[in-house]
């Protein structure tokens, strides 16, 4: 099953970084969701081999190809503390 990110006002173009949402003028969290998301075309740049935790390990997909720039179909995010 593949990883994808989250439909929520944390991925949203309305998501401000005071964890406001720019359409409904109130504060949300990664929690929220609603009719108007509009996913943050700028987060799909960041899937590459160098932001995959399968990137020079046993798990990646393939190896001998992997580059830090290079993306990938089995792209999984790093773990965050």
């Amino acid at each position: 099953m593949p990883i994808r990110l989250a439909s929520n006002c944390a991925n949203c173009t309305n998501f401000q970084n005071d964890h406001t949402c720019t359409q409904h003028h109130t504060k949300v969290t990664e929690r929220h969701t609603c009719d108007s998301f509009n996913m943050q075309q700028a987060l799909k740049m960041n899937m590459t081999c160098g932001t995959c935790s399968r990137f020079n390990s046993a798990d990646c997909a393939h190896p001998a190809k992997a580059a830090p720039e290079m993306s990938c179909s089995s792209w999984a995010p790093l773990a965050m503390a």
